[in-house]
């Protein structure tokens, strides 16, 4: 993630950093000026390609501006034959190609799925950080590993985030996801 998120932080000139963020750049002791720390980074998600398709035909819906980030997750109970795809530059630096993000149609809970870059023999490891970040609840991920695509499939119940709340809005949720998925990405590769 090093080899990635650094040159990208400085390119993009980022000024605000999460607080894991903060904290993993003070421990590899690279100095970035005038950088404030925030709880919330939903606002480096504006890029972001969004696109609002049919859960049972895949039938794009609309591709979605920025301003979609602003609805609340509640939007996806309301609409639950709809699921977003999401592409940012920012997932793409903790090796997440794309996430998908739909309400669960038999549970009824939030759920966003994708695929992790992360090495075959890691998967005890994600486990581990898995089990000890996420509330205690029936269905709170499923992890497979994909030998044709080479990566971990991730489908991630966010009612077991301690950090989620369905009064959030879309772009605060990729906030807390991507905060959580850095955290995994991080402690898998110390």
């Amino acid at each position: 993630m090093n080899e990635v998120f650094v040159p990208l932080m400085k390119e993009q000139k980022v000024r605000e950093l999460g607080k894991n963020e903060a904290a993993y750049v003070k421990e590899l002791e690279i100095s970035i000026d005038h950088v404030q720390i925030v709880e919330d980074i939903s606002s480096r998600f504006q890029e972001a390609y969004l696109e609002r398709s049919h859960k049972e035909t895949d039938e794009t819906i609309a591709i979605e501006r920025a301003t979609f980030l602003k609805e609340k997750i509640q939007y996806f109970k309301n609409n639950m034959s709809e699921f977003l795809y999401i592409e940012s530059k920012w997932f793409e630096v903790l090796g997440i190609e794309s996430i998908s993000l739909e309400v669960d149609d038999v549970f009824g809970t939030y759920e966003i799925m994708g695929g992790l870059f992360l090495k075959k023999k890691q998967g005890d490891k994600m486990r581990e950080f898995l089990n000890a970040h996420l509330l205690d609840l029936d269905k709170k991920y499923n992890l497979m590993f994909n030998d044709k695509d080479g990566l971990w499939d991730l489908n991630l119940t966010l009612d077991a985030v301690k950090d989620f709340s369905d009064e959030h809005s879309i772009g605060e949720v990729l906030s807390t996801v991507y905060q959580l998925v850095f955290n995994l990405v991080e402690f898998v590769e110390k």
